[in-house]
């Protein structure tokens, strides 16, 4: 498999490098593989930090920016972040009011994660953590206990760094973002697997002609195989898988129609109108739509949709202003 690189051991400096070159609004510490925003720290407003294995981009370094996140950190591929580096993290963008951890569901991030905030406590700073568990594709697997975090991240992310960003203190920020993720549901689908550079050829195979529904980011097997369907068939397949599990879902909903990092976006806007029709013929009407490349797998073809129920405060907290390369809107 052919890819742009110096070589897999390289691979994250350098996009942390690229990351650097491409945003000099924001703070990037290679040797750490830290990114931070460039005004931090922000005296009296609640940090906001966040991470995960890289692979995933633009989560979660892309997210990194006013509205959002204060600092991101950047594992290997599909590998979590040391506390040490979470550590140092917040201690680089805490101004004062707290710091919110938010963290995927995956058994490595959750207890890295947990030794990063006795750290963080230790030296004297409030802390707090959101978990995220959206994925209704599984229940328990491997590398999780319970529900993997999956696309409700990039919601969590935005939303309770709203919250962070109009001044909420900890604990209501903390609170928001518990509630957005409580609220999240999320199911992917997969056409080919994901390529690491260490290994060079897909994590898993699959047939010409099939598809896995339930894939998590990582490159983790789906919960089965069916032959190849069209859009408008995957589409009610997801909607379906989502709303069994939360059918109650009342408007405002916001929808990411999410590109795992080898689709088109020809085929995901396509996919994405499937999914409104899906959704409308089911009584949902999103009142916000993302859709493009936000929680990606490397080059993995597939597509997740992930559904956030809303209230009008969650809302407006969404449409407020933010600048990160992954969403910019309002400046």
């Amino acid at each position: 498999m052919k890819m742009l690189i110096n070589g897999p051991e390289r691979v994250v400096a350098d996009a942390l490098r690229g990351m650097a070159a491409a945003h000099p609004g924001l703070r990037v510490d290679v040797p750490h593989r830290l990114v931070l925003r460039g005004d931090a720290p922000v005296a009296g407003k609640v940090a906001l930090v966040s991470g995960g294995g890289s692979g995933h981009e633009p989560l979660h370094t892309g997210c990194v920016g006013p509205g959002m996140l204060d600092a991101a950190c950047a594992g290997q591929v599909f590998t979590s972040p040391v506390p040490d580096q979470l550590a140092r993290a917040a201690a680089a963008v805490h101004g004062g009011a707290g710091v919110l951890l938010v963290v995927k569901n995956y058994t490595g991030d959750v207890l890295n994660f947990e030794m990063a905030a006795e750290l963080v406590e230790e030296s004297g700073v409030e802390v707090a953590q959101v978990l995220v568990a959206d994925d209704v594709a599984v229940a328990d697997g491997a590398t999780t206990a319970g529900r993997r975090g999956v696309g409700g991240t990039l919601f969590v992310h935005r939303i309770a760094g709203a919250a962070a960003a109009a001044g909420a203190p900890l604990a209501e920020v903390a609170a928001i973002g518990r509630r957005v993720a409580a609220a999240s549901r999320s199911f992917g689908a997969a056409l080919h697997g994901p390529t690491t550079p260490a290994k060079g050829s897909p994590t898993f195979d699959l047939p010409p002609g099939e598809l896995e529904l339930g894939i998590g980011i990582h490159g983790e097997p789906g919960r089965e195989r069916r032959p190849m369907l069209s859009a408008a068939e995957l589409a009610d397949v997801t909607v379906e898988a989502l709303l069994a599990d939360r059918p109650a879902l009342t408007d405002p909903v916001l929808c990411l129609t999410n590109g795992m990092g080898g689709t088109p976006l020809l085929e995901l806007y396509g996919f994405h109108a499937e999914v409104v029709r899906a959704l409308g013929e089911r009584g949902v009407t999103p009142a916000r739509s993302l859709v493009g490349n936000y929680v990606t797998s490397l080059d993995m073809a597939g597509c997740s949709v992930s559904l956030c129920q809303l209230d009008e405060g969650l809302l407006r907290l969404w449409d407020t202003p933010v600048c990160t390369p992954a969403l910019r809107w309002g400046r």
